[in-house]
């Protein structure tokens, strides 16, 4: 029974809201800093209930199973799906947990092996203080519509599972009822919760979730680039707006939720009675007073997967860039078959924003093999084969690649926007902060911007 049928069950201490697999993943690098492995190798029971009182969270909240899936031939997911022609880079299975270590668990009575399973699943068992940041926590995921999302979160979803913690599936978006009925299931969980982590502090969602908590406790994950540019918001007290919509006029929806907005910002400011931290693997140079900057060295990844095979080749890193309308999309295209060209590039990963139309012209025009990854990149390359140089634009990526890597010997190159590529429409900002992005990376090499017959 779900927590919205009215089952009781042990009130979560955190909840984490996500809207993206990188936003996941970010919550499951900040949970595995602050809590690490407790009891290592106990695991749950196949098919025994989750700390809801449901057999497998995923039925928790609005929906449970994804429709879309079940229509799909096979029950496949678009996350795995690779454009007409294009060959699926071999990606192994993910490794299956470690069995339960006999002498960890044997030697002790019935009452602490119990108590041991239930500290490794984040658990509280009796006698226990208060648990550590990141145990106890509950994975709210607010599903998007867009497929290739929705199929890299249900993977990432399962991951955290693994993990131990609680999956909260929420149909955030599933109609225009859908969000009456999301944040109401939610009310009550939000005001027991004693920590809130959240990915996306300009999501209008969370902002509005933000209103209900009583946390005293607030972090916020990265995000990506955004994560940048929304601490130097908050540290000059302006308006919370994406780094590629700044510059704009409000719109009507903008005027009409800007008293959340701002009380959302208010919340994200510390004070006496409100600690606010932020987990990061971005560089973060204006901080607020009294925010707790926390550094991102994507220390779980590393210990959960690799380290990957590398080739001789090299391989590209899409980017949403021309979908967000900031580059220009006959210039990407351009720049995109040099780069390729110069360097030998054989593979594109994709964004998972980017349209099917753009990226069947890739590859038609410059020979490059998309791969429509089904987890975040950086689990991707660290699970490998991987080329021994990977080129991006600017994006998360020439900050986080490196962290995944490390140790690898694979080199991240960056190559910088032209000016020229960018749309009459982009913000007056889009030049600068791209530049900055760039330039502020660690451990890359930074290419200029290709030239373009």
């Amino acid at each position: 029974m779900s927590p919205r049928a009215g089952q009781s069950g042990p009130p979560a201490r955190t909840l984490a809201f996500v809207e993206s697999p990188v936003q996941l993943l970010n919550v499951l690098e900040w949970a595995h800093l602050h809590a690490g492995r407790i009891a290592a190798g106990a695991q749950e029971a196949p098919g025994a209930p989750d700390a809801e009182g449901a057999p497998g969270a995923e039925g928790a909240g609005t929906g449970g199973a994804d429709p879309a899936a079940a229509a799909r031939p096979g029950g496949s997911d678009p996350a795995t799906a690779f454009l007409p022609g294009q060959a699926a880079v071999p990606v192994p299975a993910l490794p299956a947990p470690a069995p339960p270590a006999p002498a960890a668990l044997g030697a002790v009575p019935p009452q602490s092996r119990r108590a041991a399973v239930r500290r490794a699943l984040g658990r509280r068992a009796p006698g226990d203080r208060a648990p550590a940041a990141g145990a106890d926590l509950t994975v709210v995921v607010l599903a998007p519509t867009d497929p290739m999302t929705r199929g890299q979160l249900r993977r990432m979803a399962d991951l955290a599972r693994e993990d131990g913690h609680r999956v909260r599936w929420e149909e955030a978006r599933g109609g225009a009822s859908a969000p009456f009925q999301t944040i109401g299931g939610l009310a009550g969980v939000l005001r027991r919760a004693d920590r809130i982590v959240m990915g996306d502090p300009f999501s209008r969602y969370v902002q509005l979730l933000l209103t209900i908590t009583r946390a005293k406790d607030l972090v916020v994950v990265d995000d990506g680039t955004a994560t940048m540019e929304f601490v130097a918001q908050l540290a000059r007290g302006e308006r919370l707006v994406r780094w590629h919509r700044k510059g704009g006029r409000p719109g009507a929806r903008d005027l009409l939720f800007a008293p959340v907005s701002s009380s959302a910002r208010r919340r994200l400011t510390p004070n006496a009675r409100r600690r606010v931290e932020v987990f990061s693997s971005m560089p973060v140079s204006e901080i607020p007073d009294g925010v707790t900057v926390t550094a991102n060295g994507f220390a779980w990844t590393r210990a959960r997967f690799g380290p990957p095979t590398v080739t001789a080749g090299a391989d590209m890193v899409g980017t949403s860039l021309v979908e967000t309308g900031v580059v220009d999309g006959e210039r990407y295209l351009e720049a995109v078959r040099a780069l390729a060209k110069a360097h030998g590039a054989t593979r594109y990963f994709a964004h998972r924003r980017e349209h099917p139309d753009k990226l069947r012209r890739l590859a038609a025009e410059t020979g490059l093999e998309i791969v429509r990854p089904e987890l975040p990149l950086e689990l991707i390359a660290r699970r490998g084969p991987v080329g021994r140089t990977i080129l991006s634009f600017p994006s998360t990526v020439v900050h986080t690649l490196p962290l995944a890597l490390a140790g690898t010997g694979v080199r991240v190159a960056v190559c910088d926007i032209d000016p020229a590529w960018l749309t009459d429409t982009a913000s007056p900002r889009a030049q600068g902060f791209l530049s900055g992005v760039t330039g502020t990376a660690r451990d890359v090499h930074r290419l200029a911007a290709v030239s373009l017959a």
